[in-house]
């Protein structure tokens, strides 16, 4: 039985098609729509779509941007010999909000994952190295410690190291706060491996 007429219906279920969202959170979004003001409403409409019109690559690292360079590419004070790979935007964004990072980025979007039919050739790998006939010093792979992360990581590595040019991966392990007893053995072998001196 429905509980709502057709056009509520057909919201909460383009809703619910968002990632992260499911029925419940799609219900309550779409009455908190229905009860915008109108202006509201055709604004946010309005932002959706200039959006997916305007938002394309950065035509040096791939990450989303609406202008040709991102600011992160735009900025000249940034280290141009030093580039972070990452699997995606979100990844970037992270990244970024540590403040600590002063390289650039090579967004991939996505990782080799076999089981899904991504190979090398569906990522931005041939950007990559593209890019490196630059002045590249080093190549930081900070690709997600998923299996398809790993299986990335190490082509990456392969196809790098021949050109000389040193190739460094993210520690991974015990996250701040985690209990020791919670963790799995792969991330506990990875600390230890990862480990600095005090």
């Amino acid at each position: 039985m429905e509980l709502y007429s057709g056009y509520i219906n057909q919201l909460i279920e383009e809703l619910a098609n968002l990632p992260g969202i499911g029925n419940k959170s799609a219900q309550r979004l779409a009455f908190y729509l229905i009860n915008l003001p109108k202006e509201r409403v055709e604004h946010f409409a309005k932002t959706v779509l200039e959006a997916r019109e305007n938002v394309r690559y950065c035509k040096q690292c791939y990450t989303l941007t609406d202008n040709e360079l991102c600011p992160v590419c735009r900025n000249g004070s940034r280290d141009a010999s030093t580039i972070m790979v990452v699997e995606n935007a979100r990844d970037l964004a992270a990244y970024e909000k540590t403040g600590k990072y002063e390289g650039v980025y090579h967004v991939l979007h996505g990782a080799i994952s076999p089981m899904l039919g991504i190979g090398p050739n569906d990522i931005k790998l041939k950007e990559l190295m593209t890019r490196l006939q630059g002045d590249v010093k080093e190549v930081i792979i900070a690709t997600n410690s998923s299996l398809e992360g790993e299986t990335t990581a190490m082509y990456i590595s392969k196809l790098i190291k021949p050109t000389g040019i040193r190739v460094t991966r993210i520690a991974s392990g015990v996250p701040v706060g985690g209990d020791l007893e919670y963790i799995d053995e792969v991330t506990l072998l990875r600390a230890l491996e990862g480990r600095t001196e005090l």
